[in-house]
């Protein structure tokens, strides 16, 4: 017997955002991990276009200092 995982939805579609800002702090941190990297999209459940657009908006963000390069030294 074959089992089949559940897909995650989409959490960017089921807000009902079509865009993806980089001012959204709240929103992008989210979609980053403890040490400031960028959750892959099998992990976050979100779509191949959203991931596109969350790389994109996290990276202006960091760019902008609103969010970091790098958490928790060491």
């Amino acid at each position: 017997m074959i089992m089949k995982r559940m897909k995650k939805g989409d959490p960017l579609a089921e807000a009902g955002l079509r865009y993806v800002d980089f001012k959204d702090e709240k929103l992008l941190s989210r979609f980053i991990t403890d040490r400031g990297k960028i959750l892959p999209a099998r992990l976050s459940g979100v779509t191949a276009r959203h991931q596109r657009q969350l790389a994109t908006a996290i990276k202006r963000a960091r760019f902008l200092a609103l969010l970091p390069y790098v958490r928790g030294g060491g």
